[in-house]
């Protein structure tokens, strides 16, 4: 006992002194501990498993594109009463008739179709000391104005030309006129067409109509593209016409309406 109170001292300090080459003896293993615990929280956030992303809902986008790339259709004609409001008529009786629908008051009606035709007839031959020259007269029947539809008398020998044809040759003698054929070749086509005294060329080049609106008790005779017509509260432009039926287009809103000719 006086051993350890005499030196206490010492053994306290060997046993610190033991502490500390413990401590040291341990030490190298708890560094490598701790570095073994790094690297496996490093590696655990390095190569953690990815999952992969859940599939991304494009419903509503591709529904919102497929409406972009659709035709879009709205009726400004038979529904819509902004831009078409409602008509009335009032009939040659007095009588008001409300065109909810358009066809309340009937459609007019084509009752003759007629064919306009270019026509050439050989009229005439005329010989003298410089050789025959043909009179072949020229109609226009389809010409825009109606000074362009009169018979035009053109007056020409073999290989000269005007305006509408080219006398190529001709089959037969100027002195017997009967068995005579006069070959053309017509300017505005390049058709080949032979002329006999009774055999005069004709070519449909358009049509005209009669057509009539009882409603109103309108007749209109020999129409052209191109004419104006009223009935139905409406003002029509005949735009076509072949030997079936006539186009109208309304003015107010360019809607064409085809009218059936039934003969």
């Amino acid at each position: 006992m006086d051993f350890v109170k005499k030196h206490y001292e010492k053994i306290l300090l060997s046993v610190v002194l033991l502490g500390l080459v413990v401590a040291l003896v341990f030490l190298p293993v708890m560094i490598d501990s701790d570095h073994r615990h790094l690297a496996d929280i490093r590696t655990g956030i390095i190569s953690h498993k990815v999952l992969p992303l859940d599939p991304v809902d494009l419903t509503r986008e591709t529904n919102v594109v497929a409406r972009l790339q659709s035709q879009y259709k709205l009726d400004f004609s038979t529904t819509n009463k902004l831009f078409n409001p409602v008509q009335w008529q009032r009939t040659v009786d007095g009588r008001l008739i409300k065109l909810a629908h358009g066809d309340e008051v009937g459609l007019a009606v084509v009752t003759k179709i007629t064919p306009l035709y270019t026509v050439l007839s050989l009229d005439a031959i005329e010989t003298n000391d410089l050789g025959a020259r043909y009179s072949i007269s020229v109609e226009h029947q389809a010409a825009p104005l109606p000074g362009q539809r009169a018979r035009r008398q053109h007056y020409a020998s073999v290989g000269e030309k005007n305006d509408v044809f080219t006398i190529t040759d001709v089959s037969g003698s100027p002195a017997d006129p009967t068995h005579l054929k006069v070959n053309l070749i017509l300017r505005d086509t390049g058709e080949r067409v032979a002329l006999a005294k009774d055999k005069p060329f004709r070519r449909v080049d358009g049509y005209a109509a009669d057509l009539k609106y009882d409603l109103e008790k309108r007749t209109w005779q020999a129409q052209r593209i191109g004419a104006d017509l009223k009935f139905a509260g409406d003002d029509y432009i005949i735009v076509a016409i072949n030997q079936d039926a006539v186009i109208l287009s309304a003015k107010s809103n360019q809607k064409k309406t085809t009218l059936t000719y039934s003969p």
